[in-house]
């Protein structure tokens, strides 16, 4: 397979060249991603229509101009004629009951998804779509609203959109799913699933926690205590106004890593109490915790630096994608 093109280091195949060109993307799920990513992709110009199972969500997207369609067996078909991008963009609890109407209707399609674990789904595609082509995203994007009211064709830019890179994943279907990713302004961050599990327990799924833990301690002091919340208990309980079964259904896919950072925080916090209680000091957790929020402002507020000297599809490139990504650096494509 010839390799043409290149940028930042990274060499591609020539049919990739241009982000913004790919097969047809049919979104299943309009909620607040799965919307947004319709919106984002109708705005860049690339041929998307979409699935919902709520009459007034299709009614309002088809109402912006947007394809849409209640008929799940339609929608597919379609998918199937088209050799579309299949794009799982529903709640983790109905996975497995589209699986298998995917296998059998659009089975020859590629299939990616936007929940934000990727080893429970990439599982699932296994047991219940066997010989579906997938390669697994999470776009590091959202917001606490839901619904097609809450969908933002500029949800995606400039975030990081995890793309599952594993050593048998197909060169050329990473690069569709990535070559979305790129279309709607995100950054490509190449990871292994059980990788990226782990780390979204600890920056995503335990701060829901915390957050959960933040608000009810804060609301159960009394009225006087939330009518002097500031700042620090707006933006620390802000994901606790997700809808609730919006949220058990991401943190109790992701139980096992969730479980090892909580132990985590607990025994922070225990050893915390036990200092404060003891010694009248916070010190040892205050320090850490400002030491790790600098490193994160350090990586964050730097300009992304790409991922270099890779060429998808030649041996050993997965490896070589995610060990970089492991330095903080990004796929640009």
């Amino acid at each position: 397979m010839g390799r043409v093109w290149e940028s930042e280091g990274v060499t591609a195949p020539a049919a990739r060249l241009d982000p913004h060109a790919g097969p047809p993307v049919c979104v299943l799920g309009l909620g607040l991603i799965g919307g947004s990513l319709l919106r984002a992709l109708h705005d860049a110009g690339r041929q998307c229509y979409g699935y919902n199972r709520s009459t007034q969500t299709v009614e309002a997207a088809t109402a912006s101009g947007h394809r849409a369609s209640t008929d799940l067996i339609a929608t597919l078909r379609q998918a199937a004629a088209d050799d579309a991008l299949l794009v799982l963009a529903t709640p983790m609890t109905t996975i497995d009951d589209l699986l298998p109407v995917i296998a059998e209707q659009a089975g020859t399609c590629l299939l990616t998804d936007v929940v934000s674990v990727k080893r429970p789904v990439a599982e699932s595609v296994t047991r219940l779509a066997r010989g579906q082509r997938y390669v697994g995203g999470h776009p590091m994007a959202g917001t606490s609203r839901s619904g097609w009211a809450a969908t933002d064709p500029t949800l995606f830019r400039d975030a990081m959109w995890m793309v599952s890179t594993e050593d048998h994943t197909d060169p050329d279907d990473w690069l569709v799913v990535a070559s979305l990713a790129r279309t709607v302004g995100s950054l490509v961050v190449p990871a292994a699933p059980d990788a990226h599990d782990r780390a979204v327990a600890a920056i995503s799924h335990l701060p829901h926690l915390t957050a959960a833990a933040t608000a009810a301690v804060g609301a159960g002091e009394s009225d006087l205590a939330l009518r002097l919340a500031a700042g620090s208990f707006r933006d620390g309980t802000r994901v606790a106004g997700t809808a609730p079964a919006l949220q058990r259904a991401m943190l109790e896919a992701n139980g096992i890593a969730l479980l090892n950072v909580l132990s985590e925080a607990i025994n922070r916090l225990t050893a915390v109490r036990d200092e404060l209680r003891d010694r009248g000091s916070v010190e040892v957790l205050v320090d850490d915790g400002h030491r790790a929020r600098l490193a994160y402002e350090a990586i964050a507020g730097a300009d992304p630096v790409a991922i270099s000297g890779v060429t998808v599809g030649d041996p050993g490139w997965a490896e070589e994608l995610r060990r970089q990504a492991h330095r903080a650096r990004v796929w640009f494509g």
